[in-house]
């Protein structure tokens, strides 16, 4: 009787073995993390925030990240896919933060988001049914201008952070920020699955690990 019902259970609602149920959600957090992390680094970084705002700014991100992931995966009414998830945080909407943050600051930020989300809650039952106007062409030239809007970010990164320090774009950095670089492309390129989605994450260990060695932390 029990085996005919296991067999009934579809392989979605299965309930794996606790060592695989660990490694499955191990595996979301550290996929989910660097990007999640990233998020808020990227604007404090654009906004000048201070260390102790930043600390704040990413605790806020996590904590908003465990509940978005807990109405998702449990789910209530007719709210949550009630799968087995980790909601993340997009970059999408970057670039709008740090225009937004620039100028009228962060708290404009957090009141922007509130309205933005309130206004995609509404409009998703109807915007559901558009999903067929938007091929991968179509999000995939987003996705690049996304990441174009963020290069400048990412070279003053790649320089040391501050243009006005005098090692600002010396060798060291430009290596430091090259050679992680390609530990990511790498990583990414030959890793499968679990490492080819916590190559950034395994970039940035590397990358540290090697400064260290170099005494340049």
């Amino acid at each position: 009787m029990n085996e005919e019902r296991t067999a009934q259970i579809h392989p979605v609602d299965e309930m794996l073995p606790t060592g695989q149920l660990f490694a499955y959600g191990l595996q979301h957090v550290l996929a989910m993390y660097a990007g999640a992390v990233a998020v808020p680094i990227i604007v404090a970084q654009a906004l000048h925030l201070s260390p102790m705002e930043l600390v704040h700014l990413i605790n806020a991100d996590l904590f908003s990240c465990g509940i978005a992931t807990l109405i998702q995966t449990l789910g209530f009414w007719k709210v949550g896919a009630k799968i087995p998830m980790i909601q993340g945080v997009t970059f999408a909407s970057v670039t709008p933060m740090i225009l937004i943050g620039a100028e009228h600051g962060i708290t404009a930020i957090y009141g922007a988001i509130i309205i933005a989300g309130l206004f995609t809650f509404l409009i998703a039952p109807f915007f559901s049914r558009f999903i067929r106007f938007f091929p991968p062409v179509v999000t995939g030239t987003i996705i690049t201008i996304i990441g174009i809007t963020l290069l400048p970010v990412a070279v003053n990164w790649m320089g040391g952070g501050n243009p006005k320090a005098p090692d600002f774009a010396s060798p060291m950095n430009l290596f430091l920020a090259f050679i992680t670089l390609v530990i990511i492309i790498a990583i990414y390129r030959g890793g499968k699955g679990f490492l080819s989605n916590v190559s950034v994450l395994l970039g940035l260990i590397g990358g540290t690990i090697i400064a260290m060695a170099l005494g340049q932390t």
